[in-house]
């Protein structure tokens, strides 16, 4: 087995944004809820960061309020999709395809597959949890939402 990889280096596609961020996680998670789908596509594959990530080219970050508890930023030259910020505590998900190498990491986790389409599946065994139980979980943490 690998070492895992505590570090990650990534870019949007021209590069004119790089980002170094250290993972919360030891695995990948999937969103499926209606408006990541509509942000990436199809399901956001993201790595969680906790931590405060590195960014060079900061200045082609653009920053959209998606919500009144996250925001989503995109590099203005490419528009490659790069991260969800949830503003209550700042933590980072990014687009797990930024990054030049996610080591061992799997998906282990998906969230609001109530929102999930019929036109795709992950082979992998995964936990599952509804937006309801998100939104629980996030409550019984203390935050609100509107």
């Amino acid at each position: 087995m690998t070492e895992p990889v505590t570090r990650l280096n990534g870019r949007c596609l021209c590069g004119a944004v790089t980002v170094t961020a250290t993972p919360a996680k030891p695995h990948l998670e999937a969103c499926h809820c209606e408006m990541c789908r509509r942000w990436c596509g199809s399901a956001y594959l993201a790595v969680q960061s906790d931590a405060s990530p590195q960014f060079t080219g900061e200045e082609h970050i653009k920053r959209y309020q998606s919500s009144d508890w996250a925001e989503r930023g995109f590099c203005s030259k490419c528009g490659s999709n790069l991260f969800y910020r949830f503003l209550p505590t700042g933590s980072y998900s990014f687009l797990a395809g930024l990054f030049d190498e996610v080591g061992d990491r799997t998906l282990a986790e998906e969230i609001f597959v109530d929102e999930q389409p019929p036109y795709y599946t992950f082979a992998q065994q995964t936990e599952r949890k509804t937006g309801a139980e998100v939104i629980a979980e996030a409550q019984a943490a203390g935050f609100t939402f509107d």
